[in-house]
């Protein structure tokens, strides 16, 4: 398999921007994630990988080689498709084994390679059955053999569970990690679902609007957003904001809020201006006694946790709460951070500010 290396990579059609100076590298061995919503550049990143399209500038290195220029077939990477993209009039066999009868494999080899990727996906007693009588999974788990049996280097997905419904496709994303996991493949998956990336991720680039905005694991990502729009994509629900006008100083570990103070993590630099306090649900804690007044808008009972709507002085947030914690609409609660979880961000870049939290980019 392969180590994949993104340089600068940009992406024009005729004026309009698709990806914007992308950096990052994917490690051999790893499942990478582009995540993002839909037209942010995520699927012309992964073509232009692939090689289904020519990048305007920058490089991508596979195994150390510039392929940027190459034509598909000389990248030896192989792509899945959200809609199967099966031969209707071939069966499952005949399927799976095209790439390898078309590159002239001899016949026992090309028998041999068919029975193993089956073995591996499960679906030996499907080989002579046409593909057009399948259920949607079992195509898929075709089109993921039929990838599988060239051993490329690198596998390309573009949202390859995107058709199926969410109870199989929950299923589906385990069996397919799990798979990943037993060959040690290099797979790059684009998928707009936040839930998908971080279940299946090694790695995961956010992407909004032709931009990287944050690269990382999906707990540094999800506990360290970088930038606001980060904080809001991950998570459900998101990051809560709350706006507010002041000034920090190195070391600081307090600011001025809404007519109280309250802990964050010790600034790394100094800021002055609008800034947004962002917190996650779960991290609110609410008591009686907490100096934060807010009142109880609605509660959502999940089970084993609540979701609780609360307004406060700063607009409406969300807090995660357990089950058996009494809280009613219309009574008016306290509300408690722990400064440890808080994370600073300039609401006019929507970057995160540098802390003991966070180490992104100090703007100001």
């Amino acid at each position: 398999m392969a180590q994949i290396v993104i340089r600068n990579l940009k992406k024009e059609f005729g004026d309009f921007t698709a990806v914007r100076e992308s950096s990052f590298t994917i490690e051999d061995g790893e499942f990478f994630m582009l995540l993002g919503p839909s037209g942010c550049g995520k699927t012309t990143t992964l073509r232009m990988i692939a090689g289904l399209e020519l990048p305007t500038s920058g490089e991508i290195l596979l195994d150390g080689e510039e392929i940027s220029q190459r034509p598909p077939s000389e990248r030896d990477i192989a792509f899945v498709f959200q809609m199967f993209a099966l031969y209707p009039h071939m069966n499952v066999r005949k399927n799976i084994s095209y790439p390898l009868v078309s590159q002239g494999m001899p016949r026992a080899k090309v028998k041999e390679k068919v029975a193993e990727v089956a073995r591996i996906l499960g679906i030996e007693d499907m080989l002579d059955r046409p593909v057009g009588g399948l259920s949607g999974g079992d195509r898929q788990r075709v089109a993921l053999g039929r990838a599988i049996v060239r051993e490329p280097k690198a596998f390309m997905m573009d949202e390859p569970l995107g058709a199926l419904d969410a109870e199989f496709r929950e299923h589906m994303a385990e069996e397919l990690r799990a798979l990943h996991d037993r060959m040690g493949a290099t797979t790059v998956y684009v998928t707009h679902d936040q839930l998908e990336a971080m279940q299946m991720g090694d790695k995961i680039v956010v992407m909004n609007n032709a931009v990287v905005e944050q690269f990382g694991t999906p707990q540094e990502i999800y506990d360290k957003p970088a930038t606001m729009f980060v904080a809001d994509f991950i998570g459900s629900p998101p990051m809560n904001f709350l706006p507010f006008h002041g000034a920090i100083h190195p070391g600081a570990t307090e600011v001025e809020m809404h007519g109280g103070r309250f802990g964050v993590p010790a600034a790394r630099g100094a800021f002055e201006g609008d800034m947004a306090f962002g917190v996650r649900p779960e991290h609110i804690r609410i008591s009686d006694d907490g100096a934060f007044r807010a009142e109880v808008v609605a509660v959502e009972y999940l089970g084993t946790t609540q979701i609780v709507t609360l307004n406060t002085a700063g607009g409406e947030v969300k807090a995660r709460i357990p089950a058996h914690q009494v809280a009613r609409a219309g009574e008016t609660v306290g509300l408690g951070f722990n400064a440890s979880t808080i994370t600073l961000f300039d609401r006019q870049s929507g970057r995160a500010l540098k802390s003991e939290l966070n180490e992104g980019v100090l703007h100001g």
